[in-house]
């Protein structure tokens, strides 16, 4: 497929609440395969659609267990908290400690409509945490501390 410019920081669609998918079409479809080749590309464990400037509730994640693609995914639980290094493909060169949730339940659509639900801990549940963050306008660094450059 192709492998998109990942939009930084700075730029307003950072900032946006993406909107819905109402529909799956083949260009969301595209989309999701876009999406997963550009973070292949970049070597991140995650990507959202507004990274790649486009204003649309979808997500990839592959933390080293295979490709999750998630269409209008939320966190429908949580509990526990835990600390533990963040970096991001739009904030490249910094690092930062961040407070997430230790475990998560998200729900969303896969690319054929169905809704399906994933239980996760560890750099999956922050992962899902993190990338769900973009597509409410928020960025790591809004939560860190201990900001820094990345080794």
């Amino acid at each position: 497929m192709a492998v998109f410019k990942i939009v930084e920081i700075g730029d307003p669609v950072l900032r946006q609440v993406a909107k819905p998918v109402k529909e799956i079409t083949p260009n969301i479809i595209k989309l999701l395969e876009n999406m997963a080749d550009t973070m292949y590309d970049a070597e991140g464990v995650g990507l959202a659609a507004p990274q790649i400037g486009i204003s649309k509730r979808v997500i990839v994640v592959d933390v080293g267990e295979g490709l999750i693609e998630l269409i209008n995914p939320e966190i429908i639980h949580c509990e526990g908290k835990e600390v533990a290094v963040e970096g991001c493909l739009s904030v490249p060169g910094k690092q930062g400690d961040v407070e997430r949730w230790a475990r998560v339940k998200v729900r969303g659509l896969n690319r054929q409509g169905e809704l399906v639900e994933y239980e996760a801990e560890g750099l999956l549940a922050r992962a899902f945490q993190h990338e769900i963050d973009h597509l409410d306008g928020i960025l790591y660094v809004d939560k860190a501390e201990n900001l820094r450059p990345s080794k």
